[in-house]
């Protein structure tokens, strides 16, 4: 059988909707990270080969017209449709509305979990294999927000779960709490493929679904965990570093919250030295509930 390029290929390949779904999350890590065209297994030499055809033209062996060959061979694959799961689709205006009123309705906190997974709003949930929704206790007294989950948070279905997450737990003790005594969640409840920051279309879809959840558990004090889930929730435009470590106003459901930024996790294990900073936002954190008897809000 002669060679088949790719061009002649009439009918696209038949995959499995697993396959299908790990080749757009490869796609999408590829094209996060700057890619913008696609190259064969093996490198070619563009000189040589444009070379090697001027010279077959002047000897008559090629004519003018005909298009290079491909170097590799590539069969044809079974005939029939592409089959996923699901459609991707562009996030706009009504869909976010949309999302705003899924969120609004629910009445629970299982409610809204349950509403995520149905939610079809947002392409990372074709890409992600779970969705990280929350962890710790539904009444807690304070709530960390970060931006999204990463690897180990989508393989578990939990948020900060890694080497951030082991960390973070470590910080509360710190300060005498356990994560089961706080609750913790992202801004986005899917991993972006290759963890690349979310855009902020996706950002502005979810962000109804963690505005519900701060509003249902209703924490004394919100924790930014970072400055993205800050500028998401707040509309501030300041770095981290000028953030941090002060309370900002956080008017949600109606009503003012205690919120404070402080550092990723996962930025402090690059920047250890500046642990001693989370630590002041920690005491921070603690004199804060110090001040108010647990209960006080209810």
């Amino acid at each position: 059988m002669a060679p088949q390029h790719p061009s002649d290929l009439e009918s696209p390949a038949r995959v499995s909707p697993d396959v299908a779904r790990a080749l757009e999350a490869l796609l999408d890590f590829h094209i996060g990270g700057g890619a913008d065209g696609l190259l064969a297994d093996e490198p070619v030499d563009a000189f040589a080969l444009s070379a090697r055809q001027s010279a077959q033209r002047s000897a008559g062996n090629v004519p003018a017209s005909a298009p290079p060959k491909p170097s590799t061979r590539i069969d044809a694959p079974p005939a029939g449709p592409l089959e996923p799961t699901h459609h991707a689709v562009v996030p706009g205006d009504a869909a976010t509305a949309a999302a705003r009123d899924i969120a609004r309705g629910a009445e629970s906190l299982d409610d809204l979990r349950s509403s995520l997974e149905r939610f079809e709003g947002c392409n990372l949930r074709l890409t992600a294999k779970s969705l990280v929704f929350a962890d710790g206790a539904p009444d807690a007294r304070v709530m960390f927000i970060g931006e999204a989950p990463g690897r180990e948070e989508d393989r578990h279905g939990l948020p900060f779960v890694g080497r951030s997450g082991q960390l973070l737990d470590r910080m509360l003790a710190a300060i005498g709490l356990a994560r089961s005594e706080v609750y913790i969640t992202n801004v986005v409840p899917w991993r972006p493929p290759g963890n690349r920051t979310p855009s902020p279309q996706e950002t502005e879809i979810c962000k109804p679904f963690v505005l519900r959840q701060v509003e249902l558990v209703a924490p004394e004090v919100v924790v930014f965990l970072g400055g993205a889930s800050a500028k998401a929730l707040t509309g501030t435009t300041q770095g981290i570093l000028k953030l941090r470590g002060r309370w900002l106003d956080a008017p949600i459901a109606d009503r003012p919250i205690r919120a404070i930024a402080t550092l990723h996790p996962a930025y402090l294990l690059r920047s250890p030295a500046q642990k001693r900073l989370a630590w002041r936002d920690c005491l921070t954190i603690k004199a804060a509930l110090d001040d108010e008897p647990a209960g006080g809000r209810r």
